[in-house]
């Protein structure tokens, strides 16, 4: 098929979203203008680069129904992205009477985390603008919890850039340590407001410019994953598509956090259109304010009222989700969020230990906030129905700080589902 075919189907599909769309315009008021303007943009720059995302140049019903997964030979460990598995978490399944799937994001192949697709999109993006140039001397910047980082910083090196990181000094050590590993300067600086300087966000922000505006070599290309558009980009052409030729189109409820808001936005920009019945719920830790912004349209938490903040902005031991702030890529799909399930760090402490005990999957925090959040969707919905999750990484990132905490598993066998949903913080 030439480019111009290509062309033509894909405009032809996006022109029959937006027709399906008019008549939704009271239940989805801006995604009309974000298809709008995805097309544009897909439209100005079809790129020939390999790509874990799914061409949107091919007719999507077609190519969904039968996505072929990654060739026998990727090329490089950016071919690796992607096309990652959807199973049947057994016990949460078993209990709830309904179909529980976790996306396993864990097993990309850079840097082993959801994030890989975002890095990914980032960096072609700015390729695809001249603002990077591989084996130029140009550094990428970016303030992360860990997982983005080392998505980037992998990156980096197989496409010949540098990575400077800015994390809260936090953060699991073994974070920043394999960031040491992989090559990149890592900044660990003191926890602080998105409203103060010393923020890592801002932080790298700075250190972006300040590079770009000396007359050191290279380019400083300030990533800025909680804004820019790539984010929720990735899982609009990647995980979402995925997700729903996985499902053949079945599913009831999709369930997912929110640090940057990219996956559940991009995500839900995509689904939501073929499936509007479909259920979208936040998972949010304890502390933060989205649960909030949700259910009551006011970002605001108890722990963060006047006179109680606490050391941490967002206080949980719970990593990568989390925030006190709509996001651009939150704000990109917020009005296709219809519900939000709050978790304590106590329940997704025993979430992650159930997991363990029941199924041998050994998952992060972020993830066992979801499979929290999952299960009381399930129950809300009763059974019989279809849940999506995802699995963001490994525990393995998470030693030093939440399974240091959850501690060792053990010989447990007998561990009830009451016992996680009704677990208590230690006092």
């Amino acid at each position: 098929m030439d480019d111009h075919a290509r062309v033509c189907i894909g405009t032809a599909f996006v022109a029959g979203v937006l027709l399906t769309l008019g008549f939704k315009d009271l239940v989805y008021p801006e995604l009309e203008r974000r298809v709008r303007e995805y097309q544009l943009s897909q439209s100005d720059s079809q790129s020939d680069s390999q790509s874990s995302s799914p061409a949107w140049s091919d007719s999507p019903d077609d190519a969904l129904s039968a996505r072929p997964g990654p060739p026998a030979i990727a090329e490089g460990i950016e071919g690796c992205i992607g096309n990652t598995p959807l199973f049947r978490i057994k016990s949460l399944s078993d209990a709830t009477g309904c179909e529980i799937l976790g996306k396993a994001e864990f097993l990309n192949g850079a840097g082993q985390s959801s994030k890989d697709r975002v890095a990914l999109s980032m960096i072609q993006i700015a390729e695809e603008h001249g603002i990077l140039s591989p084996h130029s001397g140009d550094t990428i910047y970016e303030g992360t919890s860990g997982s983005t980082g080392i998505s980037l910083a992998s990156l980096a090196r197989a496409k010949g850039y540098l990575a400077h990181i800015c994390m809260p000094s936090d953060q699991a050590i073994e974070k920043s340590n394999l960031l040491l590993k992989l090559g990149a300067i890592v900044d660990r600086v003191p926890p602080a407001p998105i409203v103060e300087k010393d923020n890592f966000v801002n932080r790298a922000r700075a250190l972006a410019q300040a590079q770009t505006a000396s007359a050191a070599q290279g380019t400083g290309f300030f990533a800025d994953q909680f804004e820019n558009e790539a984010n929720w980009r990735a899982h609009f052409s990647g995980t979402g598509p995925e997700i729903y030729a996985q499902c053949d189109g079945r599913l009831d409820a999709f369930v997912a956090g929110a640090g940057t808001g990219g996956t559940i936005s991009g995500v839900a920009l995509f689904l939501k259109p073929k499936i509007p019945n479909l259920h979208v719920v936040l998972a949010d830790p304890q502390g933060s304010g989205l649960y909030n912004r949700v259910r009551f349209g006011v970002m605001f938490d108890y722990k963060e009222r006047e006179g109680t903040r606490r050391r941490r902005q967002v206080d949980t031991i719970v990593e990568g989700i989390g925030i006190n702030r709509v996001t651009a890529n939150f704000e990109a799909g917020k009005e296709l969020v219809d519900d939000a399930v709050r978790v304590t760090d106590a329940q997704a402490l025993a979430m992650a230990r159930w997991l363990v005990e029941k199924d041998g999957l050994f998952v992060g925090s972020s993830s066992a906030v979801n499979c929290f959040a999952a299960v009381k969707t399930a129950m809300k919905l009763g059974p019989g129905h279809r849940i999506v999750t995802v699995l963001s990484d490994s525990g393995s990132r998470h030693l030093s700080r939440f399974w240091a905490k959850a501690g060792d598993v053990g010989g447990a066998v007998d561990t009830q589902l009451e016992d996680v949903l009704n677990a208590q913080d230690d006092q």
